[in-house]
């Protein structure tokens, strides 16, 4: 009934996959990585937070 159904592997697709898996492996701290988490994980919630608070008296 469901024979002849074989799925075909994009080759890109899996080699993304397989680096996304594998992501904690090769990560490194640098200049940049901790730039960009002190933007975005630090700095920009606390920008949102005061402007939210600001507007209520």
């Amino acid at each position: 009934m469901g024979g002849g159904m074989e799925v075909n592997k994009n080759k890109h697709i899996e080699n993304w996959n397989a680096a996304r898996e594998n992501l904690e492996l090769g990560f490194r701290w640098t200049r940049r990585n901790l730039a960009l988490v002190g933007i975005f994980g630090i700095a920009l919630p606390v920008l949102v937070y005061k402007g939210i608070v600001k507007e209520f008296p």
